[in-house]
Order: C-alpha cells, then structure tokens, then sequence
C-alpha cells in the first residue's frame, strides 16, 4: 500500500466563520481515510489551529509549501495568506469571504496545473466572497471559466443523480433560457459523465417538464410542447436513452426516478428541493463536464451551529469518496481506451 501513489485530494476551507473547517477537521480525525488519499488543505494553519482548539479537535498538521511537497499520510496545510484574517465563528464577514476566495483560487489552480487530482471544496458564503476577483453566483461557474469544458451540477448519492439544466439564474429567466442547444448540450454532457465517470455503458435520462404537469398540452405554457418533446425526440434518434419530459410534482414521490441513471431538472429549486428532501446531509454537489474534478458536501456554511461542535461531516467525507472514484474511474477509462487493440 505505501508504495501505491496516494490520490492529492485538495481542499477549500471554505468560509472561515462557517462549518467548513469543522467538517475538515472531524473527516480527518478518522486516521484510516489518509490510507486513501493526500489532503492537501489550502488556508492558513493559524485559523485552523483557531477551530481546533474551539471544537477540542486534536490532530496534528503538516505544514508544507506547496503541494508538491505533500507528505504521504500526513494532514497538509499550506497557508495562503501571511496577513491576520479574524475568526468570527457564525457572522458572515468580508473576512471570511476574502478568506475562503484566497483559499479557492490557489487550490483551482493546482487543480488546473495537475498539482492535486482532485477538489474539495468546503461552503462558502456567496455575498460576502463577492470581489472584483470573484463575481459569480457559485463555485460551479467561476470553476467552468478557470478550467476546460462546461459544467454542469450534479447532486448525487449513491443511487440518485439529479442535474440542472439551468443553474443559478432567477426564477423569471428560466424559459427563455432554456433552449433546443441547451438541452441537447445539457443531455449530453450528462450522458458522457454517466459513461466516463460512472461506467454507466447505456445511460437512461429522465428530463423533468418546465411547466406544471408537462404544460397539460399547452393549457399552461407550451414550452414543454415547443421546446422539450421536440428536443427529447432529436435525441432519441441518436440512440439515446432520453425520456420525459416528467410533471416534476410526482416524478420523485412515486419513485420514478429509481428507473433513471440520472434526472435533468429544469431549473435549481425543481430539483434540488426534491434531491434535499430525500437524501439531505448525504449527498454530494459534482460538477461534471470539466478537466478537473470537483465535489462538495450538499449543504452550505450554517453560520447558526457554527463553532458548536454539532455540524455533520457525513456529506464533506461523501464528497471526498466521491472525488476519489470517480479519479479512478476516469484513470481506467482513460488506460482501456489508451490500450485498446487497434483494427
């Protein structure tokens, strides 16, 4: 085993007045996930010591430089920053954003330079991260502008994967937005993360309605009859195996979905208030269609428990699993197409 390369999991700390760092720090208290991985932590050994020392934690750090000098079975930390960042456990502060950006930015360009393999990302808190350096509404597209290809989110357990065909968008932008192109784009990129990432040789798509119960044949929009039959059907003449599109108020209550791969919902709360219901606290954030990977717990920076010793870390050690398989899992892809027999 210590002669198997260890996969460099790099990690975001996320939010420094948040549970970010506490969900770090009780993943790794459990020595036997370092017989997996490298963690490469990215923020600053003083604020880390700051919530160890605040939540009774003791593990020891590695104090390293660069990733590059990342000991094997050691918890390494390189600090970002040198200037005095406040802990304020629970407030939002512009520290704390400016905190989590540094951290983010350094760790996406190891990600980008192949440093790490891998990126966790811990919560951050999307107004007080908000710079000239960082003006976007999540991780997931300030991650497709820094690396190669286009995301698309994914919240993810073990037997339920539900996408986004729109992401961060208001509520208003949502039908005009979706298009036959991002549909067909969406579908798609989905599809091929389903093969590469998840070994899924034929994978079976479920496309959630827009509009209540499919739009009822018009009576309440027609864009499901415009836009999303028509679109279903193009891809199904390319042999895929895309269905729908699913009135969204029953698809998850009558277990639909356990006949899917995967579900591409039309819009963030369609989805994710279903995903959260079934699965939340376990399940992981993917952003798929990119070079590099990277996952998240599926919650955000509760500011009401932090620093109270009570955040649940099951969902930021999903998300580290997560990370590591799919690596893997991409690896082999990559060597059988490499070794394939040549006609």
């Amino acid at each position: 085993m210590d002669n198997i390369k260890k996969i460099r999991v790099g990690i975001s700390i996320g939010d420094t007045n948040g549970i970010g760092i506490e969900i770090i720090l009780k993943t790794f208290k459990d020595k036997r996930i370092l017989e997996l991985c490298t963690p490469i932590i990215y923020g600053s050994s003083k604020i880390l010591t700051t919530h160890k020392n605040l939540l009774n934690i003791a593990i020891p750090f590695q104090r390293i430089q660069n990733a590059e000098a990342a000991i094997p079975g050691k918890i390494n930390v390189i600090t970002i920053w040198n200037q005095d960042i406040p802990v304020e456990i629970g407030k939002p502060t512009k520290q704390g954003g400016q905190a989590a950006f540094l951290s983010l930015e350094v760790a996406v360009k190891d990600l980008k330079e192949k440093k790490i393999d891998v990126l966790v990302t811990a919560p951050i808190n999307k107004n007080t991260i908000q710079s000239e350096q960082f003006n976007f509404p999540g991780h997931t597209e300030y991650l497709e502008q820094k690396l190669s290809g286009e995301a698309l989110m994914i919240l993810m357990t073990g037997s339920l994967k539900v996408a986004l065909l729109t992401g961060h968008i208001p509520v208003t932008a949502i039908s005009s937005t979706i298009t036959p192109e991002l549909i067909y784009k969406k579908v798609n990129i989905l599809y091929r993360t389903l093969i590469e990432d998840f070994s899924i040789t034929k994978p079976k798509i479920a496309l959630l309605s827009i509009n209540p119960h499919a739009g009822d044949k018009g009576i309440i929009g027609d864009e499901d009859e415009k836009i999303m039959i028509p679109s279903i059907a193009e891809l199904q003449k390319e042999g895929k195996l895309v269905y729908g599109p699913y009135a969204a108020d029953s698809f998850f209550g009558s277990n639909t979905y356990k006949a899917f791969d995967a579900v591409l919902a039309a819009y963030h709360d369609q989805g994710l208030t279903a995903f959260k219901t079934l699965a939340f606290g376990k399940g992981v954030n993917y952003t798929a269609g990119l070079d590099g990977i990277r996952t998240s717990p599926d919650h955000g920076t509760a500011f009401d428990i932090a620093g109270k010793g009570i955040a649940d870390n099951t969902s930021f050690k999903e998300a580290i699993f997560t990370a590591i398989s799919i690596y893997n899992t991409r690896t082999q892809n990559k060597a059988l197409k490499e070794n394939a027999l040549k006609k």
